[in-house]
């Protein structure tokens, strides 16, 4: 019962830490695009390295944090990011996902699942990664 709890508040972190970088990294573009000449499309390719760097973050948080299984805690921390942004879209903007962002997100689960590897690694106390 103990390792369970220790998983999911390690995934519940890495998650956490994914959406506080996600609301930094956006109020940072927002006030950039606002107040200076800078056009979305020059900043598109940026934004994307942002989110592959914060889904990382969170899947290295997690691993770290769960200390073993860290491509499972890394995927599911990546799932569960999905699923909060599909809901978000589908019930709050009435919208499914298209193609795009179906490759986005199957990206950002693998990306969380190296993340959680190299967290379990780095971590130093690897048991099962």
């Amino acid at each position: 019962m103990e390792e369970s709890k220790n998983l999911g508040s390690a995934v519940l972190f890495g998650t956490l830490v994914i959406f506080i970088l996600a609301i930094i990294s956006s109020l940072l573009f927002a006030f950039l695009l606002r107040f200076t000449s800078l056009q979305e499309a020059s900043v598109q390719y940026i934004i994307s390295a942002i989110s592959f760097i914060s889904i990382f973050m969170g899947g290295f948080i997690s691993g770290g944090k769960g200390k073993q299984k860290g491509w499972m805690l890394g995927g599911i921390t990546g799932i569960i990011y999905s699923i909060i942004v599909f809901l978000y879209q589908f019930l709050g903007l009435d919208s499914l996902f298209n193609f795009e962002q179906i490759i986005y997100h199957i990206c950002y689960i693998l990306i969380a699942m190296m993340g959680g590897i190299l967290g379990v690694n780095m971590s130093g106390k690897s048991r099962n990664s």
